[in-house]
C-alpha cells in the first residue's frame, strides 16, 4: 500500500497542522515566481503520514501537474540504497571493511596519488594506504567528480570524459577501470572528498554478489520493499510521470529545461552514485525500512546493529565535514555534520544552526532533492524536485527548520 495514500492526521502525530502549512506557503514561493518549475514534500513520524503536499508542475511545457507519483532523477540519493546493498553482502560475510578494493577491482591496486604539478603534468606518488571498502562507503578514497572545478584530479576526470557524465559506451567495469587509471585526490583515508566512490561500490556489489547492479537492486531491495517505481531507467506508461530537468537561467534566473539523456531504456552504465529515478513514496518506504532498523512489512534487509553502526560518525577523530572534507558541492554548509556509512550524520545541531536533532542521518541529489531521518523524532522527511545544481538555493536548510518548528508534543 502506498504510504501517500493514507489521510494524513498531523495533530495525533504531534504536529500542529497549521504550522505544517508554512511548509507548502514556503515552497510555494519557488514556484510562482520561476525558480522552480514543481515539488513534492512528504513527512512521515511513528510510521505514518504526517503531512504530503506537490505543487507546481513536473513539464512546464505542457502544464502536467506534479502528482503524488511523479517520477524524477535521483541523482546521488541512489548512494545510500547502493551503501545498503553493500551492507547486505557484509552481513553475508562476502567482504570486510578493511578489505583493499583492488581484491574486487583488481585495477585499483596501482591508482597513483596527486602530488602536485597541473592537470597537464600531474606529479604524483604511489598509494601508501591502500584503498579500501569502508573508503568507499565514506567518501575517503581520494576518488572525485569532474564537475567540482576544484582540483587538478577534477580537470583530469574532465580531460577523460567525466563530468556530469561518461564516455560512450562504458559500462561501469569499464568506467572503474579508467577511474583507477586516474590520480587520486589524497592518500586514502586521509581527506574526504564527494566523487565517484558509490559508483565503485556499486562494482563491488556486482563483483561479490555475481548480479548486476540493477539486478541485485530488484530483487534483493525494490522488489522485496514494494519499491515499485524505482530503476535506471523510465519506460512505457511510466514516462508520462517522469518530471523534466530544470537549470536556473543566468540571466532570467528562472526554471529552464536542461538536455538531459532520456533514460527510456537501460543504460550501459549503471551508477550506484547516482543513476536511480524513483517516486517520493518508494523513497519513503526505503527511508522506513532503515528507520525501523533494517526492517519494513516483516521483510528485513539489514540488522539493526548494521543499521545502527551504519549511521555512526566513521570520519578519524569523530571530525565533522567542514574539518575533515574538501569544499563540499552543497548549498548549506556542514559545520557539526559528520558521515557514516552512505549518510552525513548529524552530530551537533548548535554548531550546525539549523534546527534538528543529533543522530538524524540524510543525503541528496544534484537536482536539489533531499531525504532525512531522525530516529530521536521518528521523523521521515523526502523532499523531491527537479533543478540542478543543488547548490542553486538553500532549500534544504530551509526545509529542515520548517518541519521541526511545526512539532508541538
Amino acid at each position: 500500500m502506498s504510504f501517500l495514500a493514507a489521510e494524513p492526521d498531523p495533530s495525533s502525530l504531534g504536529f500542529d497542522p497549521d504550522r505544517l502549512q508554512r511548509i507548502d506557503r514556503h515552497l510555494a514561493g519557488y514556484v510562482d515566481d520561476g525558480r522552480l518549475a514543481g515539488w513534492q514534500v512528504a513527512v512521515m513520524r511513528d510510521g505514518q503520514l504526517a503531512h504530503h503536499s506537490t505543487y507546481g508542475h513536473r513539464v512546464l511545457a505542457d502544464s502536467s501537474p506534479w502528482t503524488t507519483d511523479t517520477i524524477v532523477r535521483m541523482f546521488s540519493m541512489s548512494k545510500p540504497i547502493t551503501s545498503v546493498a553493500a551492507m547486505m553482502l557484509y552481513e553475508e560475510g562476502a567482504f570486510q571493511l578493511k578489505d583493499p578494493v583492488s581484491k574486487f577491482i583488481p585495477s585499483f591496486e596501482s591508482t597513483p596519488v596527486y602530488r602536485s604539478g597541473s592537470f597537464t603534468a600531474p606529479v604524483t606518488e604511489p598509494q601508501t594506504e591502500p584503498m579500501r571498502i569502508w573508503h568507499l562507503l565514506t567518501h575517503t578514497s581520494g576518488l572525485t567528480y569532474g564537475f567540482h572545478n576544484a582540483h587538478a584530479t577534477d580537470a583530469i576526470y574532465r580531460n577523460n570524459g567525466f563530468e556530469w557524465g561518461i564516455p560512450e559506451g562504458l559500462d561501469l567495469a569499464a568506467c572503474c577501470d579508467r577511474w583507477a587509471e586516474l590520480p587520486l585526490v589524497f592518500q586514502p583515508g586521509s581527506e574526504w572528498n564527494y566523487g565517484v566512490s558509490t559508483d565503485v561500490l556499486g562494482r563491488v556489489v556486482e563483483v561479490v554478489s555475481g548480479m548486476p547492479l540493477d539486478e541485485f537492486f530488484r530483487t534483493r531491495i525494490f522488489e522485496p520493499l514494494g519499491m515499485v517505481d524505482t530503476e535506471f531507467w523510465v519506460e512505457g506508461d511510466k514516462r508520462e510521470r517522469f518530471a523534466q530537468l530544470y537549470f536556473r537561467h543566468p540571466e532570467s534566473k528562472q526554471a529552464t529545461p536542461m538536455p538531459a539523456a532520456s533514460l527510456s531504456s537501460r543504460p550501459t552504465m549503471l551508477g550506484g552514485g547516482g543513476g536511480l529515478c524513483g517516486t517520493a513514496d518508494d523513497y519513503l518506504r526505503f527511508c522506513q525500512m532503515l528507520l525501523n532498523g533494517g526492517e519494513l512489512d516483516g521483510v528485513r534487509l539489514l540488522g539493526s546493529r548494521t543499521v545502527d553502526y551504519m549511521i555512526q560518525n566513521h570520519l578519524p577523530g569523530d571530525a565533522d565535514l567542514e574539518e575533515y572534507g574538501r569544499p563540499l558541492f552543497a548549498e548549506t554548509t556542514f559545520d557539526g555534520v559528520g558521515f557514516g556509512l552512505g549518510f552525513s550524520v548529524m552530530m551537533d545541531t548548535a554548531s550546525n544552526r539549523v534546527l534538528g536533532s543529533a543522530g538524524s542521518y540524510s543525503w541528496g541529489g544534484a537536482a536539489s532533492t533531499v531525504f532525512w531521518n531522525d530516529p530521536v523524532e521518528d521523523l521521515s522527511v523526502v523532499f523531491l524536485t527537479q533543478l540542478l545544481p543543488s547548490s542553486t538555493y538553500p532549500l534544504r536548510p530551509y526545509l529542515q527548520q520548517l518541519v521541526y518548528q511545526a512539532l508541538t508534543d
